[in-house]
């Protein structure tokens, strides 16, 4: 496999390392790169560098970088080919930051100008702490705000990814979880919260400093039913390994319920069996779950039928 170009010459060994590591994956997304790329350069706090993953783009991405890393210092380029898809971009990127703390952005979404600063604050305020992560807004493909997304505790992360879109960790997690697991492309970001929960503390901030686009080509629309697949297969994982009956249960429980495309039935049925009480004030919306994926199932079996008979 050949391997990552950089697009112009390593930083001097004399040169100072920065403070935080900005990774940023691109494949094909000239659309908002723009945009995503300033939020960052923008930031308040300065002692930063970012570097682009280029993981095959065949759009105007290349020229977009290009023109960046010509303008500000602080933007490298790293060009994957052939491209390796958002999991792999994300570990071409760690392997070349310099940081001591990291993070990463999508090259559709916004960071507030604020971000970083609040989140090395929060570190440094917490030197137990590995990783801190805040609230974000939700726009849409024009930039208006559409919801409002509320971080959990780390506490809670078994009922679902409670991390959210704006994120700051030390470089040891990077380390110690060898990064991201290429073959979960889609929920890699969930899995590496999960095994990172295990090992290390979060800080939670209760302020709204990112901006997460919902848009018709955003990978989280495209790539939904194998999305919520990979996501049961990695909660199953974790599940395996708690003690907890009653935070096993409840956590099948939510996450039986959580999927209108992928049944999970069995999940559902294991917690409810495990903890008959979690069916209390919910038979209304376990049976619309049901009754759900009974349609989808006969809607593709009539589907099929019909496909096979003309």
């Amino acid at each position: 496999m050949d391997a990552p170009v950089l697009a112009r010459a390593e930083p001097a060994e004399h040169e100072r390392a920065p403070r935080v590591s900005v990774i940023l994956p691109v494949h094909n997304g000239a659309a908002f790169l723009d945009e995503a790329i300033a939020s960052i350069l923008g930031q308040t706090f300065t002692d930063f560098e970012l570097i682009c993953v280029d993981d095959g783009s065949t759009d105007a991405t290349p020229a977009i970088l290009a023109r960046h890393a010509r303008a500000d210092r602080r933007v490298r380029i790293i060009t994957n080919r052939p491209n390796k898809g958002l999991p792999g971009a994300l570990n071409t990127g760690f392997a070349a930051a310099r940081g001591e703390l990291h993070t990463w952005t999508s090259d559709d979404n916004i960071a507030r100008p604020h971000m970083l600063e609040r989140l090395v604050a929060a570190l440094d305020a917490d030197p137990d702490a590995a990783i801190a992560h805040a609230d974000y807004s939700v726009i849409d493909a024009e930039g208006r705000v559409i919801g409002y997304q509320k971080v959990g505790p780390a506490s809670e992360i078994l009922l679902g990814n409670r991390i959210g879109a704006a994120f700051l960790y030390r470089a040891v997690v990077t380390h110690a979880l060898a990064g991201y697991d290429e073959a979960l492309f889609g929920v890699e970001d969930y899995d590496f919260w999960l095994r990172a929960a295990r090992s290390f503390r979060f800080v939670t901030l209760s302020e709204d400093l990112y901006l997460y686009r919902r848009h018709e080509g955003s990978l989280t629309d495209q790539r939904a039913a194998r999305i919520h697949s990979l996501g049961a297969q990695i909660l199953r994982r974790e599940l395996a390994m708690v003690q907890d009956r009653r935070l096993r249960a409840r956590a099948l429980v939510e996450h039986g319920l959580a999927s209108w495309i992928d049944p999970r039935i069995d999940m559902l049925a294991r917690g409810l069996l495990l903890s008959p009480g979690l069916a209390r004030g919910r038979t209304g919306t376990i049976m619309r779950h049901l009754g759900h994926h009974l349609r989808r199932i006969i809607f593709r079996h009539v589907a099929a039928f019909t496909r096979r008979t003309g």
